[in-house]
């Protein structure tokens, strides 16, 4: 005897979940611009240009050094833009599409746009930026920020 097959859905038995934020204690307040930059940063990615993040030695002053290394072969420096808006690190690259008259047989390296973002720590400051060999290097520098204590007076009825 054959049993009937049941397809079952993947998800049947499932309850769809809704996001909940790991900052919604009540313990964390204020956090909300947080809370909207790792949104920012979770979305579109498409992974070009590759690049790498390399934690250097610390400076004279000990503070902690960052390197940014994105591969960025073709572009000139002028094709090359790097800003801090808004706590972030943007790079971008333009590589205009020129009409020289060539004709490909094959054409697997596109002048092409990129924009990358990262976000910026609270201390994080960038130092400068190198073109060398196709590799576009941005120097990062975490400022120890200053630690102060606040004592707080308590006001009463009495």
């Amino acid at each position: 005897m054959r049993r009937a097959s049941r397809s079952k859905s993947l998800h049947e038995g499932f309850e769809t979940m809704s996001r909940v934020s790991s900052l919604s204690s009540p313990f964390l307040l204020g956090f909300e611009e947080i809370e909207r930059v790792l949104d920012r940063v979770t979305k579109g990615a498409d992974g070009y240009p590759p690049y790498n993040i390399e934690r250097l030695p610390p400076d004279d002053a000990g503070c902690d050094r960052l390197r940014i290394v994105l591969a960025v072969a073709g572009f000139t420096r002028d094709q090359l833009d790097v800003v801090v808006e808004d706590n972030q690190l943007v790079i971008r690259g333009r590589q205009a599409d020129l009409d020289d008259g060539r004709v490909y047989l094959h054409r697997g390296i596109a002048a092409r746009q990129f924009q990358r973002a990262f976000v910026l720590a609270e201390g994080i400051e960038v130092l400068g930026a190198e073109l060398k060999n196709g590799l576009l290097a941005v120097d990062l520098v975490r400022l120890e920020p200053e630690r102060v204590a606040r004592r707080i007076a308590i006001a009463s009825d009495e």
